[in-house]
């Protein structure tokens, strides 16, 4: 599976532009600012349904545009299918596969899997456990049939528990019987997440590990630990014990909104005792497990996304990615770079195909 051909229009930066890709490897070349990210960007917009780096779709509108639209081609054993999204200003973004309507777009996700390791990959180290959990709820979407669904009807339960929780406090009552019918199915659709998380860590866990000594070349062990009150068996009623504790806050306490992701090596928090380069591998080791997860699970090779790559890491480990091309594990990737002589010099002993697309930085209007 990879992506043939795309066209973007007033996508960001970029007004109209058609690209024919190649299957292999994909580099995209330009000054800071050129739009190279916003390539990448789309890319995993028509494969996931939203941004790689911002929440609200309508940023992906180009400033002086009312609408956007992404049209890809892709090619899965020389079958061609088309995938559209487009987004008019105040309405809902619409995705079509061979110009039919998806009903509900989880039903997308999937389908394209991809993987893409960007700079701001260190927010899961730096950050707080959101971002952690966000990660894995993302690879989870793409790897695990029914996931995306219970987690999707979890957040709306979850919010609207919350919102009852509020509406108690600001009319100062309680009614038992109502706030029961949040409680039940949260509690059920805790368990069931929990269970496809803890499934799911079972065997993402050793990947991780063997991609973390690839990488490294070190002796320290690393971990993720995954964490959960959900896993006691007292949970259904420890939830609802927490009821006075959810009413004076506002909010629910008690969930797998609140599980966590530690990052440890030899046995300590990677965010406090690891060095940048144990980061690094860290945060590779961690994409590449889900990239070869992803291919496990779905039967189809995943799109690899480098953006900004080569700035980020030494030699060695640029080295050990392309190794992994030159073995055949990774099929179509495309890599941003900002400096086009490193990238044919870094990318020009590889045995696939590669092909260099060069964007020129556009002035603002």
């Amino acid at each position: 599976m990879w992506l043939e051909k795309l066209r973007l229009t007033y996508f960001k930066s970029y007004e109209e532009k058609a690209f024919t890709f190649g299957k292999h490897v994909n580099c995209i070349v330009g000054e800071n600012g050129s739009g190279k990210t916003n390539l990448l960007d789309a890319i995993y917009f028509l494969t996931l349904t939203k941004s790689a780096f911002h929440n609200q779709d309508a940023l992906g509108i180009r400033h002086t545009a009312d609408f956007f639209l992404i049209d890809g081609v892709f090619n899965e054993h020389e079958k061609h299918i088309q995938i559209t999204c487009s987004l008019q200003r105040g309405q809902r973004k619409v995705f079509m596969a061979d110009k039919k309507h998806y009903d509900r777009l989880s039903d997308h996700i999937g389908l394209f899997p991809v993987v893409l390791i960007a700079p701001d990959d260190t927010d899961l180290i730096r950050d707080g456990s959101e971002e952690r959990r966000r990660f894995f709820d993302g690879v989870l979407g793409q790897a695990v049939p029914g996931y995306l669904g219970d987690f999707l009807q979890y957040n709306k339960i979850l919010n609207q528990r919350n919102g009852l929780l509020k509406l108690f406090a600001e009319r100062n009552y309680l009614d038992e019987d109502l706030l029961e019918t949040y409680n039940e199915p949260l509690v059920v659709l805790s368990q069931r997440i929990h269970e496809h998380r803890a499934t799911f860590m079972q065997k993402f866990i050793p990947l991780f590990c063997k991609y973390y000594e690839f990488l490294s070349s070190g002796h320290e062990k690393v971990d993720v630990i995954y964490e959960s009150e959900v896993s006691s068996p007292d949970f259904p009623a420890e939830f609802r014990r927490h009821r006075s504790r959810d009413l004076h806050a506002q909010r629910t306490g008690k969930g797998v909104h609140k599980d966590e992701y530690v990052f440890e090596i030899d046995g300590v928090t990677l965010k406090k005792f690891g060095s940048q380069g144990q980061q690094k591998s860290f945060l590779i080791a961690l994409k590449l497990a889900q990239f070869e997860l992803l291919k496990e699970e779905k039967g189809k090779t995943p799109i690899l996304l480098l953006d900004d790559i080569f700035d980020k890491l030494d030699d060695r480990r640029i080295h050990k990615l392309i190794e992994l091309i030159d073995t055949g594990f990774l099929a179509q990737v495309f890599i941003t770079d900002a400096r086009p002589e490193r990238s044919q010099r870094i990318l020009e002993h590889v045995k696939a195909d590669v092909r260099f697309f060069e964007i020129e930085k556009v002035l603002k209007e």
